[in-house]
């Protein structure tokens, strides 16, 4: 398995022959005054062939319309139904809805994709709380498994895609990718629905991964918080953190590799 970190929430996961992108976003800007601070670590018509894309929630940073219109029409869009159902309308007619508790498969079966509920709010706009619907992912095969978070909270069932799919079936998850992000203490709710870099550690021990793969930064300049708080307040953490050789912090354009036992950060060629 090779994982690409391309930027914010855009990863490019290679499970055996498949390739899976995650909430593709290659713009240069968030809207007009939020711009890009690192490249897309690979260039959008550089991406090798794609099999599908998985997107999470119809937030801006995750869904990029710009993005979608550069992208195959011909293999699955996963999204949550009533975002599928949206991007239908707007055109996209490989959009596929998938819900919470929900499977698809790939490669004739022999890689799955389950859907769980995030605990986020996803609506693109203040007034359209009926498109609210985010989703966590798990893809697996026989052999191999990632858990993708999306964007979403840590509460007491955060993990239970993992528990109900791997755990119960005597397997243990290889890799999780989890969104890390920083909010000043004026901004108490962010937590409601987002991760710290904090939050992120104590989910990964609970999910008890093989390996962590912290996402969501180095992208883009927020209101509340530059392009790299984050991802500094988790490097300074790690210092004493027991586990930090489990702890990948792939640089966009970088690859994690999953080679049986060995789990490895690989720099592009």
């Amino acid at each position: 398995m090779k994982i690409t970190y391309i930027g914010h929430a855009t990863l490019l996961l290679e499970i055996g022959s498949t390739r899976i992108l995650t909430d593709p976003n290659f713009e240069s800007s968030l809207g007009r005054f939020l711009p890009r601070v690192s490249a897309p670590g690979i260039a959008i018509d550089a991406l090798p062939k794609l099999d599908a894309l998985l997107l999470t929630h119809a937030h801006a940073d995750h869904l990029s319309f710009r993005s979608l219109d550069r992208l195959p029409v011909d293999i699955p869009l996963f999204a949550p139904t009533v975002i599928a159902k949206w991007l239908r309308q707007k055109g996209y007619r490989n959009a596929v809805g998938l819900d919470p508790q929900g499977t698809a498969s790939l490669a004739d079966g022999a890689l799955r994709v389950h859907a769980e509920q995030a605990t986020h709010q996803g609506n693109r706009y203040g007034f359209d709380r009926w498109r609210s619907a985010a989703n966590m992912y798990l893809i697996e095969s026989d052999d191999e498994s990632v858990f993708f978070a999306g964007d979403t909270a840590l509460t007491e069932s955060t993990h239970h895609l993992v528990k109900d799919r791997l755990w119960e079936n005597d397997r243990r998850l290889d890799v999780a990718l989890l969104p890390i992000g920083y909010a000043p203490r004026w901004k108490p709710g962010f937590r409601r629905g987002h991760l710290t870099g904090d939050d992120a550690l104590v989910l990964f021990e609970i999910l008890q991964a093989r390996a962590m793969l912290p996402y969501h930064w180095g992208t883009f300049r927020h209101v509340t918080a530059t392009a790299h708080d984050a991802i500094n307040r988790l490097r300074v953490k790690l210092e004493s953190y027991a586990g930090r050789d489990q702890v990948h912090i792939v640089e966009p354009s970088e690859s994690l590799i999953v080679e049986g036992e060995t789990i490895r950060r690989a720099r592009p060629g």
